[in-house]
């Protein structure tokens, strides 16, 4: 299976730009793109959008594209990777002039952005080994005179993707250890790392025992995608994921999966209207169809420093 998305170099080829007129137009946010790692991406949605808009709005010529101004206001969003904050990311997008702009580096380094003042919002889904809860831990250790919102998203069902029929019979976390199962990982920091490491602790299993423990990606479709083309047999995942490519998925928990909004003078209007859409009927519907995700709690306010 190959990438979907686009690289800075291909859209440079696509509109007969050079590559710095590609980071200017992204910039600016006019060009909608995202991080995977310190990969920059864009999506084939925003480049049809794009180039509608500049069929309709822009001068051409046989070199360049000449870019409008940009009214939009961007909100930085960093942490995990998820299909419904690509949904959310499409929607703010088409309702109002604000824009999200992700990067998907796992909720652990995204809360370190958070945290640094490096971004807005951070997408997470980290379980405390101690208490069982998922992410507020986290947030009171690091967060302490910052103004802070932890707001619901959604849960979802994490456990292993397989092939079709399920050809290695796999069904437990034992079954890593078998030299005959070779396994694709999350890179260090994913909140689905975080929760694969505590399980394999939780069951004494020490991960040089999982042949392919060190073969890591960066989100849940390119995991998926080793199974898909045969070079791993297993990983550990989501369900939507999985459905997407048509692989078979065994659960084996059910995780909550939360926004978290640090707010500042200068972001306060734009995170005030992001809330406001999040709790919309609207987006609830535009993400109900989504499978492996339970909206209970959407938009609920968990825990948050603000008086």
């Amino acid at each position: 299976m190959t990438d979907s998305t686009y690289t800075p170099d291909e859209i440079a080829k696509m509109f007969k730009i050079s590559k710095h007129t590609v980071y200017e137009l992204i910039k600016r946010g006019e060009l909608q793109a995202f991080k995977i790692g310190n990969k920059m991406r864009i999506n084939p949605e925003e480049v049809e959008r794009f180039k509608s808009s500049s069929q309709a709005h822009q001068n051409h010529t046989s070199n360049a594209v000449i870019a409008q101004p940009s009214l939009s206001t961007t909100i930085r969003l960093t942490g995990s990777h998820d299909f419904l904050v690509e949904q959310l990311t499409k929607y703010v997008s088409k309702k109002t002039n604000l824009q999200l702009q992700p990067t998907y580096i796992g909720s652990l380094e995204g809360l370190m952005m958070l945290y640094r003042g490096a971004a807005d919002v951070a997408a997470v889904h980290l379980l405390d080994p101690n208490s069982k809860q998922y992410n507020i831990p986290f947030i009171k250790q690091l967060f302490v005179h910052e103004k802070i919102s932890v707001i619901g998203l959604a849960s979802r069902e994490q456990g292993f993707i397989v092939a079709k029929g399920n050809p290695k019979v796999i069904t437990s976390f034992g079954d890593l250890t078998r030299r005959d199962v070779s396994f694709v990982n999350r890179q260090k920091g994913s909140g689905t790392r975080f929760l694969l490491d505590a399980f394999l602790a939780q069951h004494e299993i020490s991960p040089k025992e999982v042949k392919g423990y060190d073969n890591e990606e960066w989100n849940h479709l390119s995991t998926a995608s080793h199974i898909s083309r045969g070079s791993a047999d297993v990983g550990f995942g989501i369900k939507s994921a999985a459905d997407q490519l048509g692989l078979d998925f065994i659960p084996v928990t059910e995780e909550q999966f939360d926004l978290v909004f640090r707010w500042t003078d200068d972001n306060e209007k734009d995170l005030t209207s992001l809330y406001e859409l999040i709790c919309t009927e609207e987006f609830k519907t535009q993400i109900t169809k989504i499978p492996g995700y339970k909206l209970k709690g959407l938009g609920e306010i968990k825990y948050t420093t603000i008086n």
